[in-house]
C-alpha cells in the first residue's frame, strides 16, 4: 500500500466503539499463516455485542411458556418479552399507542405489513430497494419509481408521484444497503402525509447507524431486524400505527393470536398478539431490546464520528488505487452510514472476495446485494464488491482491505481460483473449517442473491 493511502488512514481511530464477539477470531490463509479475521460484512449481519451474549447468557435458564404460564419463569419470560416492546419502542422514539411486533426478520416485517394494507390505494417504491422492500408490495396495487441521479429530483419525483393520488403508502429504504447513502426520510415522511399517504421505512440499514425518532420525523412504520442489530438471535420488529395493523388479517393463524375459536370459526384479538401467533422468539426479542438499550446509551457524537472517520479513509484510500471504482446512487449525497460500494476493474467480484479472504483474511460482499434493479441501473449487471463496518471496527480494518487490494492490483492472484457451485475459491483449498463446522464440500454460495 502506497504511503499515500497509509496518510488518508492515519487520523481514523484504532479503538472499537464496542466489544463483539469474534473480533479477534484467527483465519487462516491459503498458505498456512493465520491472521485475525477481519469482518467487513456487518451490513449483511454484525457480530453480536458481548453485553447481548452476556444478556442472553444471564435470561436463558429464566426461559419458559409466556403469557399463559402462572410458574416463576413463565412470568420472568413474560414480563422479558413484554418489556422489550418497550425498550424498542423507545429506541426508534415511537409514539405511546404505536405498536411493537416481534418478527423473524425486516422481511418478515414488511410482508406482514404488506398484509394489512387498506384494499384502495398503491404502494410507492423506487428501484433502489432491497428485495425486502421490493417483493413484498408485488402482489398489491404498486408502482415502481426509479431514482434520479440526485436526491433532490427524486425527492421531487416522488412528490409528483404523490400528487397525482392514490398512493395510500410509501416505501423507502432509510439507507441503502448497496452504497450506505441515506435518504431524507422525514422529508419525504412530510410529502406523504401531505398527499394522504403513510410512510414505511426500511430501517435493516439506517437504525444500527443512526438514531430513529418516528414521532419527530413522521415515521408512521419502521422495520428492522436483530442480525444487523448486534442481536443475531432470530428476531426483528415492526413498529407503527396501530390501526392497519389490527384490521389486517394475521400473519400467523395460530395459538396467542385469538379471542375465541369454535371448529369453524375464530375471533382475533387486536394488538402486537394478532399477529404472533404460536410461541414466540422470547430470547430473540430481549436480546434484541438489550441491543436497542447498548446502543442507545452510545455519545453519538462520537459514534458518528468513528463511522464517518472509517467511511473517508476507506473511500480515499480506494480512490487512490488504480483500476477501483466507487459506486453512488447520487451525485448530491452528503450523508452515508458505514458502507462502501467498489469495483477492480479487470476481476470478477466473487473473484476479489475470494481472494481477499484466501489470501488476506478479509471478509466483505460480493453480488448483487439483493438489489437486482439497482445493480442492473448502475450498470453492474454481475455484481460488485461491498465493505461495511460497523461498532466493532477498527483502523487495522481498513488498513488490511486496502494493503489486499494493493496487492492485487500489483501482484495479481498469489493462487489459482475455480467456479464452485456459482462461488470462486482456491483451485486448492488449505483451509478448513473448525472440526465442530459442518461442511459440505462444493455447497458454498449456492443459492443465489443470499446477501443480507
Amino acid at each position: 500500500m502506497s504511503n499515500a493511502v497509509l496518510e488518508n488512514t492515519s487520523n481514523v481511530s484504532a479503538e472499537p466503539l464496542a466489544d463483539v464477539l469474534g473480533a479477534e477470531l484467527p483465519a487462516p490463509l491459503i498458505d498456512g499463516r493465520t491472521v485475525r479475521y477481519v469482518n467487513l460484512d456487518y451490513a449483511a449481519s454484525t457480530p453480536a455485542l458481548e453485553a447481548v451474549n452476556d444478556y442472553v447468557q444471564t435470561v436463558l435458564p429464566y426461559y419458559a411458556s409466556v403469557h399463559r404460564g402462572a410458574g416463576y419463569a413463565s412470568q420472568i419470560s413474560t414480563s422479558l418479552y413484554e418489556n422489550a416492546r418497550q425498550a424498542v419502542r423507545s429506541f426508534v422514539g415511537g409514539r405511546n399507542d404505536d405498536a411493537v411486533i416481534f418478527t423473524r426478520n425486516t422481511t418478515d416485517a414488511l410482508n406482514l405489513l404488506a398484509g394489512c394494507l387498506p384494499a384502495e390505494g398503491d404502494v410507492l417504491y423506487l428501484d433502489l430497494e432491497h428485495h425486502a422492500n421490493l417483493l413484498p408490495w408485488l402482489d398489491r396495487p404498486h408502482r415502481g419509481l426509479i431514482a434520479a441521479p440526485t436526491i433532490e429530483e427524486t425527492v421531487a419525483a416522488v412528490e409528483e408521484e404523490l400528487l397525482s393520488g392514490g398512493v395510500s403508502l410509501l416505501a423507502v429504504t432509510g439507507a441503502s444497503n448497496v452504497t450506505g447513502e441515506v435518504l431524507p426520510i422525514a422529508r419525504l415522511a412530510a410529502i406523504a402525509h401531505a398527499s394522504g399517504a403513510r410512510i414505511a421505512v426500511d430501517a435493516a440499514q439506517l437504525a444500527p447507524h443512526r438514531r430513529l425518532n418516528l414521532l419527530r420525523d413522521g415515521i408512521d412504520y419502521v422495520a428492522f431486524s436483530g442480525h444487523k442489530l448486534y442481536a443475531p438471535f432470530g428476531a426483528g420488529v415492526l413498529v407503527g400505527r396501530p390501526d392497519w395493523l389490527d384490521a389486517g388479517s394475521p400473519h400467523l393463524a395460530g395459538g396467542g393470536a385469538v379471542k375465541a375459536v369454535k371448529v369453524d370459526s375464530v375471533s382475533w384479538t387486536t394488538g402486537p398478539a394478532r399477529h404472533e401467533g404460536g410461541s414466540p422468539n422470547v430470547l430473540g426479542a430481549a436480546a434484541l431490546a438489550h441491543a436497542t438499550q447498548v446502543i442507545s446509551g452510545l455519545d453519538e457524537d462520537e459514534w458518528l464520528r468513528h463511522e464517518a472517520d472509517l467511511r473517508k479513509a476507506l473511500v480515499e484510500g480506494l480512490s487512490g488505487l488504480p483500476g477501483i471504482t466507487v459506486h453512488s446512487i447520487f451525485s448530491d449525497s452528503t450523508d452515508a452510514i458505514g458502507v462502501v460500494n467498489f469495483s477492480v476493474h479487470g476481476y470478477d467480484a466473487g473473484l476479489v472476495a475470494a481472494y481477499l479472504s484466501a489470501e488476506h483474511g478479509v471478509g466483505l460482499r460480493d453480488g448483487k446485494f439483493c438489489a437486482h434493479p439497482l445493480l442492473k441501473r448502475l450498470g453492474l449487471p454481475s455484481g460488485s464488491l461491498r465493505a461495511s463496518f460497523g461498532l466493532g471496527s477498527r483502523h487495522d480494518d481498513v488498513d488490511r482491505l486496502l494493503t489486499g487490494l494493493s496487492a492485487l492490483i500489483r501482484d495479481g492472484l498469489g493462487t489459482d481460483y475455480v467456479v464452485d457451485a456459482g462461488r470462486w475459491v482456491p483451485a486448492v483449498e488449505t483451509r478448513s473449517f473448525p472440526e465442530w463446522a459442518p461442511h459440505t464440500p462444493g455447497t458454498a454460495g449456492a443459492a443465489p442473491c443470499t446477501t443480507d
